[in-house]
């Protein structure tokens, strides 16, 4: 199970003094731990994989804020934490995928025009959720249906 895994992982960072994978790892921990008390239950790893997307996410949107603000140390910091959080996701699907996958769920749903995001996106989301940017998923389902 994934979080075995990061317990795993952080244990192993403690051993070899990795300050900044062990900063990253106990921050993916507490986020787990917070999904977990929200859901009442042991998180899965979909979720798992969800809190990780979020954090990567977060990390991505501090790293560009730094980078704007002229503070490339901090941008650093931030894109090596993403590096340690993105070794537990899932293998990303490639642009191409992504397009067939939307192709795919216009097909299926006959969408014709933007007023049927919300079903191509229902369609698409299941499949592509932790296996994709949903940004990007989202930019192709629109470009499909202008």
């Amino acid at each position: 199970m994934l979080s075995q895994r990061i317990t795993d992982d952080m244990k192993a960072a403690m051993r070899a003094k990795d300050s900044l994978a062990l900063g990253a790892i106990r921050m993916l921990r507490a986020a787990i731990k917070d999904k977990e008390i929200e859901l009442r239950k042991e998180a899965s790893d979909t979720d798992v994989i969800a809190v990780i997307s979020k954090l990567i996410k977060q990390r991505k949107d501090s790293a560009t804020q730094y980078t704007d603000a002229n503070r490339p140390e901090l941008a650093e910091k931030e894109n090596a934490e993403i590096a340690v959080l993105e070794v537990y996701m899932p293998v990303q699907m490639s642009d191409a995928e992504i397009k067939q996958l939307v192709a795919d769920a216009v097909a299926q749903a006959g969408a014709t025009s933007m007023k049927d995001m919300g079903t191509v996106m229902g369609i698409v989301r299941p499949k592509a959720a932790g296996n994709a940017d949903m940004g990007k998923v989202s930019a192709q389902v629109k470009a499909a249906l202008q």
